[in-house]
């Protein structure tokens, strides 16, 4: 399904764009403003950030902010509620963001079950290898839900194939080692690893961690499917307010 439409947008469009939100921060109500704004800003998908005490592969901001909706009391239910209202109110997929201690305390099935009752379509979950995920990806299955892996630039070919064999809608290519948020270089080096992706792996493929402007999308433009857009958003929404968002996204492509 998710990959379907992947390959459906790019019909109608050079580049897609994914954003990210981290639900509760700065509130719940602000995250669903954000998500609206977003969404009439024209990006094709969403990642929804479930609030983790330990993102360890996220930069400063996002930590930031994974803390601050924790602190405010942002539940693992408020989430799933959170995403039932925001998939049913806006036409564009919607992806769970988390790590795998959330899934263990949830209980795996009952998180694959409840994300396609609530209309999601799929999640990223950085530290669950999928050697290590057998329940994982048979209830993403069941479930006809996309389990979303990730390839970096020091991931061997043998492992991208591997990695190919499991995943489904789309991978996702860090730019570079490292945590979110932190300057990426957006030069030619990146295409031999990009090369690596797509002969690697037939479905779409998104490129995150550092994509800040309209350069960047227009480097990656021919080279991927989807920008991944994610701690920019998130500074933007505290340094100018939730409209500058919607101006940020317009002016990406």
């Amino acid at each position: 399904m998710l990959e379907t439409y992947l390959r459906d947008r790019r019909k109608q469009n050079d580049i897609l764009l994914m954003t990210h939100i981290v639900i509760g921060y700065p509130s719940l109500e602000a995250s669903y403003d954000i998500v609206k704004t977003m969404a009439a800003a024209g990006v094709d998908l969403m990642e929804l950030q479930i609030p983790f005490s330990e993102p360890i592969a996220d930069g400063p901001v996002i930590l930031k902010a994974n803390q601050e909706s924790l602190a405010a009391g942002t539940t693992v239910e408020a989430c799933m509620d959170f995403s039932r209202r925001v998939a049913r109110q806006f036409s564009i997929p919607f992806l769970f963001m988390t790590y795998y201690n959330i899934l263990f305390k949830y209980g795996v099935s009952r998180f694959a079950r409840t994300m396609a009752q609530n209309g999601l379509q799929g999640a990223i979950v950085p530290d669950l290898p999928p050697e290590e995920g057998s329940d994982y990806l048979a209830a993403m299955q069941e479930h006809a839900l996309a389990p979303i892996f990730i390839y970096a630039p020091t991931t061997s070919e043998q492992r991208m194939r591997m990695i190919a064999r499991h995943a489904e809608g789309m991978v996702y290519c860090v730019a570079r080692k490292g945590v979110t948020g932190d300057k990426t270089n957006f030069t030619r080096d990146l295409d031999a690893y990009l090369s690596r992706c797509r002969q690697a792996v037939d479905l779409p493929i998104a490129l995150g961690f550092g994509v800040k402007d309209k350069a960047d999308v227009d480097f990656l433009t021919g080279k991927v499917d989807i920008a991944v857009i994610g701690t920019q958003t998130i500074r933007i929404v505290e340094q100018d307010g939730v409209k500058a968002v919607g101006d940020f996204i317009r002016g990406l492509r």
